[in-house]
C-alpha cells in the first residue's frame, strides 16, 4: 500500500493535475487545562485535523495551526502532518495570580498544491477554551506586621484583638487562610480559626506587666505563613498606688550639667487619705572605681589639689623605673587607670629603703582606700596593710596596720627611752564598713599618745586601746612592707656549720588597696579629708526655691542619698521632678548608676496605709568624648660641641606646643583640660651621670614637691596643672654634656598623660646631632684667615656645608660659591669662639665695674643651631645642577649673594649706630 502511495503521489506531481480540493476539518471547539508555571496544554478533545484529499501529497498533509488573537500566550505545532496531529503550548510565563482563563479561536491549514504552498485551505474557526490550574506558590501574609492590645489584669476575655492574614494565590483552595496559631510556646493566650487571640487565664500586672507572642497562619493547603506577626500585649493593672510616668533608663550626656531624673513622675493613690508622704532616693555607685566617680588622678596629685600637706610618701605607686616594688603586685587598673591593687592572700611587696620615711616622730598620718570581707575560718588570722619590722634575726613589729576577725588594728611600738613605762601600744576600732566588701578610705592621724581613725569623713575614736613596753634599741635594720609582714627570723635550717635563719612574709592581706600614703611629721585636717574622699557624682535638686514651704529634704554627706518628706502630695510629686543627676569631671567614668526609691506613706486615722512599691531605675553615663593630646615641634637640632659645656646646657623643646582636640557631629575641637605628668625619656644609651644630664629649672617644677623624678634614662615632670604651664615647663628641660667630644647625637621621647594615663599624647621623638667646631675649623682653617674682630649678628643666617666629594673638577663658578659658604660657616665658627671669649671678659668686668651698665651683660646661654640635614642636600644638588647647566646664571647669583652680604653688613652697621651698645641676642637661630 505504501509503494502505492508513493507512485501515485509521484504520478500527480508529473502530470500536474490540481488535487487540493477540500479543506482541512477539525472539531468546533476544545476544552484545555494548564497548570501555571508549565507550557503543555492538556485539550479535550486532542488536537487534530484531517482533509479528505489525503494521500495526496501536500493537498492531504496539514501544514500549521494558526491562533487567532495577539493576547493569547499559546501557540498551536504540528506533530505529524501526514496524520495531522497537533499540541497546544505556552509561549511564556502562565500565572494563574494575573489571569485564570484564555479563549481565542484556532484554525488548521493543509500544505496546499505543491512544495511551495500555493493553493492551499484552511479549515473553519474552532474556540478553545483554557482553564489555568493553581498552584500553591504563596505563603500567608498578614495584614500588619505588629499588632497591639491592651487588657485589664485579673479578667477573662473572649477576644482581645483579632489578627488577619491572606493570601496571593488565585484559587480558593490555596487563598484562603484555614488555620491560625501561636507560635510561642506556654503563653496563657489562645486563637481560633478566624484569628481571634484571647486569654486562658487571669493575669497579673504585678507578674507580668508585658507579653509577646508570635501567631502564624496556615492556608487551606497547610502552607505556613513565612514570618510570624509579633503582637504585643500589655497588662493593665487594676487602679493600685504607686509611681507612675517614670523611665527606667536616663541618659546622661558627660558635661551637660545636672539632669532631671524623674521630670514627669506621679505618685498615684487611688484616692486614699494621706497625712504625709517620706520618699528616699538612692543612687547607688559602688561599682564604680572606688565607690563612687572620683578624680584618678594619682594619690600625691590629688593631696596637691586638695590642699594637703607636703612630704608624703606613696607606697603603691604605680610600677615604673623609679618605683619598681609594685611591679609584682596584682592590679586592677580597668577602671579608667584608676589605680587598684589586688591582694589574695599570696602577694607583698618590700618598699625599698631610700622611700621608708626614716622618722615618724610623734605626729604622722597614714591614709589608704581599701575594700576588704569577711576573713576566711572560724579564727581568721591577720592580715597586714602595712608593717615595719625588723629585717633579720628578730621579729619585733615597730608599727603596722592590719585586720583581725573585721577589726582594723594599729600597733605602734615606740623606742626605749629613760621612762621604761607602759606606754599605748596597739589601738582597735569594730567597725561594720571593715567588712562590708565597699570601698571605704581610711585616715589614721597620730598625735602620740591619741590616735585617730577617719573612715570616709567621719571620726571614729578606739574602743580599745592596749599599753605594752618599749622597744629596745638595737642595731637591726628594719623593713616596711606592703600587703603582709616581713618575718626576719622565721624558720631556722640546720646545715653544715651552723644554723641559717630564713626570713619571709607572714601575715598575708585579702582585700584591695589603693593611695596608700604615709606622712611624717604632719596630721591631716578634717577638710582635706573630706576633700580627698569626695565623689564628684551624685544627687542634686534643681531650683531649692520651687520646692515649696512645706518639703523637707536632706542628703547624705556623699550627696549619693536624698530623703524628702512632706504632707500634701501634689507637692512631693512636683518636689520630686526637681531630683537630677550630676557628674562634675570632665571626663567621667562611663557606664550605669542604679537608682532605687523607696517611698513610706502615713494615712489618717488607724485605716490601713496605702502600700508603695520601690522601684528601680538606672542612670547611664554615655562615654565622654575622649581627648587627643598632641605635641609638636622640631624634632631634630643640630648643636656645636661646646654648647653642651656651658652651664646653660641645650634646651631641647624651646618650640614645643601641647593641643588637645575632641571630635564631635564629625569636626574636631580645641579643649582644655589639665595634665598630670610629661616624661622625657632617653632613647638609646643611658646617661652616664659622671658627664652628661638632663636639667630644669626648679622654678619651672609641676607639683614643686613631687613634680621632678630623674634618672639615667628620664625626666619625670608631674603633678596635675594646665597644659600651658607643662609647656612653659617642658621649655626648660636641658641637656648637659661634660665631654661631647666622642657624642654624635642624642635622642629623646617626649610624651605627657591626662587622669593617670587614662588619656596620653602621641611619642614625639626628637634627635639632638653634635657638630664639633675643630672638625669645621679643620676644612677651612686652610683657606680664611680668622679676623680679629666681628660683631655680633642679630638676623638669622644661611650656612651650607661643603662636601669634600666634589672638590676636584669644580666649575670656578661653583668654586665661588664652595668658597663663601665655607666664609660663611667660618663666620659661624668665629662668633661662637668670639662670644665665649668675650663672655669670660664680660664676667671679670662686671666684677670690677659693679653692673653699672646692666645693658652691657651678655646672655650666658649659648648659641643656638637649627638644621634639617634634608634641605642641606637638596640645596646641595640643586647647586650642582645649576653649575653645569647654566654657567652664567651663577655668576649673576655670585653678585647677587655679594649684594646681599653688602645688605647685611649695612643692616648690622645700622642697628649698631641706632642702640650705641652691644648686646647679644641669645634666642638667635641658625637654620640650615
Amino acid at each position: 500500500g505504501t509503494v502505492f502511495l508513493e507512485q501515485l503521489r509521484v504520478k500527480c506531481l508529473a502530470q500536474g493535475h490540481n488535487v487540493n480540493k477540500h479543506k482541512p476539518w477539525i472539531e468546533t471547539s476544545y476544552h484545555g487545562v494548564i497548570t501555571e508555571n508549565m507550557d503543555t496544554v492538556l485539550l479535550d478533545p486532542p488536537l487534530v485535523a484531517l482533509d479528505k484529499d489525503a494521500p495526496v501529497p501536500y493537498a492531504g498533509e496539514i501544514c500549521a495551526f494558526k491562533i487567532h488573537g495577539q493576547e493569547a500566550p499559546f501557540e498551536a505545532v504540528v506533530l505529524n502532518r501526514t496524520s495531522g496531529e497537533g499540541v497546544l503550548r505556552a509561549r511564556g510565563h502562565v500565572d494563574c495570580e494575573l489571569q485564570k482563563e484564555y479563549t481565542f479561536v484556532i484554525q488548521a491549514y493543509d500544505c496546499g498544491a505543491g512544495a511551495n504552498g500555493a493553493g492551499w485551505k484552511k479549515s473553519h474557526k474552532a474556540v478553545v477554551h483554557i482553564q489555568v490550574d493553581d498552584v500553591n506558590e504563596f505563603a500567608p501574609v498578614f495584614r500588619e506586621s505588629v499588632y497591639h492590645a491592651t487588657l485589664t489584669e485579673a479578667k477573662i476575655y473572649d477576644s482581645i484583638l483579632q489578627v488577619e492574614a491572606w493570601d496571593q494565590d488565585c484559587s480558593p483552595q490555596y487563598s484562603q487562610i484555614c488555620n491560625y496559631e501561636i507560635a510561642t510556646p506556654d503563653t496563657p493566650f489562645a486563637i481560633d480559626r478566624n484569628g481571634n487571640i484571647r486569654n486562658t487565664e487571669r493575669l497579673s500586672y504585678d507578674k507580668q506587666q508585658h507579653y509577646k507572642i508570635m501567631v502564624t497562619a496556615y492556608d487551606c493547603g497547610q502552607k505556613r505563613a513565612a514570618d510570624s506577626v509579633p503582637v504585643h500585649i500589655d497588662v493593665k493593672p487594676v487602679c493600685k498606688p504607686g509611681w507612675q510616668g517614670w523611665n527606667k533608663r536616663v541618659d546622661y550626656e558627660p558635661g551637660t550639667g545636672s539632669k532631671q531624673l524623674f521630670p514627669k513622675m506621679h505618685l498615684e493613690t487611688c484616692g486614699g487619705p494621706l497625712s504625709s508622704v517620706r520618699v528616699m532616693v538612692e543612687l547607688q555607685t559602688s561599682h564604680i572605681g572606688k565607690g563612687c566617680d572620683r578624680e584618678t588622678y594619682s594619690e600625691k596629685s590629688l593631696q596637691k589639689l586638695c590642699g594637703a600637706a607636703s612630704g608624703s610618701t606613696d607606697l603603691l605607686p604605680a610600677p615604673s623605673v623609679a618605683t619598681n616594688w609594685t611591679a609584682s603586685l596584682l592590679t586592677d587598673s580597668g577602671r579608667d587607670s584608676d589605680l587598684i591593687f589586688r591582694f589574695d592572700g599570696r602577694q607583698a611587696a618590700n618598699v625599698p629603703d631610700r622611700v621608708v620615711p626614716q622618722n615618724l616622730t610623734d605626729q604622722f598620718t597614714i591614709a589608704t582606700w581599701m575594700k576588704h570581707g569577711p576573713s576566711p575560718g572560724l579564727r581568721a588570722e591577720k592580715e597586714t596593710l602595712l608593717c615595719n619590722s625588723d629585717k633579720t634575726e628578730m621579729n619585733r613589729h615597730h608599727y603596722s596596720l592590719y585586720v583581725h576577725n573585721c577589726r582594723l588594728v594599729f600597733l605602734l611600738r615606740r623606742d626605749f627611752t629613760q621612762m621604761d613605762t607602759f606606754r599605748p601600744a596597739e589601738f582597735h576600732w569594730k567597725l561594720d564598713q571593715i567588712c562590708d566588701k565597699e570601698w571605704h578610705y581610711y585616715v589614721i592621724n597620730v598625735e602620740f599618745p591619741t590616735v585617730t581613725l577617719f573612715v570616709d569623713g567621719m571620726t571614729y575614736e578606739p574602743y580599745l586601746v592596749t599599753d605594752d613596753w618599749p622597744i629596745h634599741p638595737s642595731q637591726i635594720d628594719v623593713q616596711l612592707t606592703v600587703g603582709a609582714c616581713w618575718q626576719g627570723r622565721s624558720m631556722t635550717t640546720e646545715v653544715r656549720g651552723g644554723e641559717v635563719t630564713t626570713p619571709r612574709f607572714t601575715q598575708y592581706f585579702r582585700g584591695s588597696l589603693s593611695g596608700l600614703t604615709i606622712r611624717p611629721g604632719k596630721i591631716e585636717t578634717q577638710k582635706v579629708i573630706s576633700c580627698l574622699q569626695a565623689c564628684k557624682e551624685g544627687l542634686d535638686i534643681n531650683s531649692l526655691e520651687s520646692l515649696g514651704k512645706g518639703i523637707k529634704f536632706h542628703f547624705n554627706p556623699a550627696q549619693s542619698v536624698l530623703v524628702m518628706e512632706g504632707e500634701d502630695l501634689e507637692s512631693v510629686n512636683m518636689a520630686l521632678t526637681k531630683v537630677s543627676y550630676i557628674n562634675s569631671r570632665q571626663f567621667p567614668t562611663p557606664g550605669l548608676r542604679k537608682l532605687h526609691i523607696s517611698t513610706t506613706v502615713q494615712c489618717f486615722g488607724e485605716d490601713t496605709c496605702i502600700s508603695i512599691p520601690d522601684i528601680k531605675a538606672v542612670v547611664m553615663v554615655l562615654p565622654p568624648s575622649e581627648p587627643r593630646i598632641t605635641i609638636t615641634g622640631v624634632e631634630r637640632l643640630v648643636q656645636l660641641a661646646d654648647d653642651f659645656t656651658t652651664p646653660a646646657g641645650v634646651v631641647l623643646f624651646k618650640d614645643i606646643r601641647i593641643i588637645s582636640t575632641v571630635t564631635k557631629t564629625d569636626a574636631d575641637f580645641t579643649v582644655m583640660h589639665n595634665l598630670d605628668y610629661c616624661d622625657v625619656l632617653v632613647i638609646g644609651e643611658e646617661l652616664n651621670p659622671e658627664e652628661e644630664s638632663l636639667e630644669i629649672h626648679h622654678s619651672s617644677l609641676i607639683g614643686k614637691d613631687e613634680g621632678l623624678a630623674l634618672t639615667d634614662v628620664y625626666l619625670l615632670a608631674a603633678g596635675v596643672d594646665s597644659m600651658l604651664h607643662y609647656e612653659q615647663a617642658i621649655r626648660q628641660v636641658r641637656y648637659r654634656n661634660w665631654r661631647p667630644a666622642g657624642l654624635l647625637e642624642r635622642k629623646f621621647r617626649l610624651s605627657c598623660s591626662e587622669l593617670n594615663g587614662r588619656y596620653t599624647s602621641n611619642e614625639f621623638n626628637l634627635e639632638v646631632s653634635v657638630v664639633h667646631s675643630s672638625e669645621a675649623v679643620e676644612h677651612v682653617n686652610h683657606m680664611v684667615a680668622q679676623p680679629q674682630y666681628m660683631r655680633p649678628v642679630h638676623h638669622p643666617l644661611m650656612v651650607h656645608t661643603l662636601n669634600s666629594n666634589h672638590n676636584s673638577g669644580t666649575p670656578p663658578a661653583a668654586t665661588v660659591v664652595i668658597v663663601m659658604c665655607i666664609a660663611a660657616l667660618v663666620v659661624i665658627v668665629v662668633l661662637g669662639i668670639y662670644r665665649i671669649h668675650t663672655t669670660n671678659q664680660d664676667g671679670s668686668k662686671s666684677d670690677e665695674d659693679g653692673g653699672k651698665e646692666a645693658e652691657m651683660d651678655w646672655d650666658d646661654s649659648t648659641l643656638t643651631i637649627t638644621v634639617n640635614p634634608m634641605e642641606v642636600y637638596e640645596a646641595r644638588e640643586e647647586e650642582l645642577e645649576e653649575e653645569e647647566d647654566e654657567d652664567e646664571d651663577e655668576l649673576a647669583g655670585e653678585n647677587s649673594s655679594a649684594d646681599s652680604e653688602d645688605s647685611g653688613e649695612e643692616e648690622e652697621t645700622e642697628a649698631h649706630n641706632i642702640k650705641g651698645k652691644l648686646e647679644w641676642d641669645h634666642h638667635t637661630t641658625l637654620q640650615y
